[in-house]
């Protein structure tokens, strides 16, 4: 599932937007783990990221393969986003910035 929340103005971290939704939190509260990048450290249980570190071995390797596997399709469909035109054009409030970028990802993953 790819969580898509209300856009904040001006430039907020993710892992600060996410913590403003509540969304780590409601997360922990349902007991529905959750895969995210590095950024997302220290996030909460839920929140489960990949190691850090050059020269990983062993299941720690593994882990961040495995990792990164879940991820693609939320990363692809971001991917994607930005590179549709429309996007880095609008210029209106963050309300209708979250209905569009929700439409596109709903497109992109029914495609």
């Amino acid at each position: 599932m790819i969580w898509v929340s209300d856009a904040l103005p001006g430039a907020v971290h993710d892992l600060t937007a996410a913590r403003t939704h509540g969304i780590p939190a409601t997360l922990a509260a349902d007991d529905i783990k959750c895969r995210a990048d590095k950024a997302y450290q220290g996030a909460g249980p839920a929140v489960r990221v990949p190691f850090r570190g050059k020269g990983l071995r062993g299941w720690h390797r593994r882990h961040n393969r495995d990792h990164a596997r879940i991820r693609s399709l939320g990363e692809r469909a971001m991917a994607t986003l930005k590179c549709w035109r429309l996007l880095r054009k609008l210029r209106c409030s963050t309300t209708r910035i979250t209905a569009v970028v929700r439409a596109v990802i709903a497109l992109e993953l029914a495609t």
